[in-house]
């Protein structure tokens, strides 16, 4: 299956390469967690072929709803069996932070976990960074109040995204292993975001 096409329409943040680090930390968490790693592989691959659809049509479309609908497409169409093709694509359609729908099988949850995860830690600021670009947002603002502020515009910044989304990513985890390495990731954005903010303000902590 050629699947890189998806991406052409979506953004650096949600790449190709976005979709390689979370099939790693599928398969990573899903050794500890006992899934079957031929349903989770493939839910790996597919869980944002529809993203490049929801950019492009600024939010109008949901990417779980339309990769699920893809993803199906697509197996059915290479001869995978009907029951194996429902198991991946229930993983795909409830996989979104902000999804309605809840992932209730081993590899749901598994692909659920590493997804976030991917959001979070080091790489979470950087793709936090990343989006704040793309959507023209400022560097650093730490006195936004972001219940004032909307997404996509001036104040969309990486610390808005953080206070918005990211610190509550650790307690939306499904897993246990998924939660042991999201309180390690969330440390490291906490102490990040409080050394950016005295930076930005001209008042550097001491580093040790």
């Amino acid at each position: 299956m050629k699947l890189k096409g998806f991406f052409s329409d979506a953004r650096g943040s949600h790449d190709w390469e976005h979709t390689e680090r979370v099939y790693a930390l599928c398969m990573c968490l899903g050794r500890e967690e006992w899934a079957n790693p031929d349903v989770l592989r493939f839910a790996a691959v597919l869980h944002d072929v529809g993203r490049g659809f929801e950019d492009k049509s600024e939010g109008k479309i949901c990417h779980a709803e339309k990769g699920a609908a893809i993803a199906r497409e697509v197996l059915l169409k290479h001869g995978m069996d009907a029951l194996k093709v429902d198991e991946i694509v229930h993983c795909v359609e409830c996989h979104r932070f902000r999804g309605d729908k809840v992932p209730v099988s081993c590899e749901a949850k598994v692909l659920f976990d590493a997804d976030k995860l991917d959001s979070i830690g080091a790489v979470g600021v950087g793709w936090a960074f990343l989006f704040a670009g793309e959507v023209g947002a400022r560097r650093h603002n730490g006195d936004v109040d972001v219940l004032k502020t909307e997404a996509y515009c001036r104040e969309d910044t990486a610390y808005r995204e953080f206070m918005v989304k990211l610190r509550k990513v650790k307690d939306r985890m499904l897993t246990s292993s998924g939660r042991r390495l999201a309180l390690g990731r969330h440390r490291f954005m906490v102490e990040f975001f409080e050394v950016l903010d005295k930076e930005v303000r001209g008042t550097p902590p001491i580093y040790t």
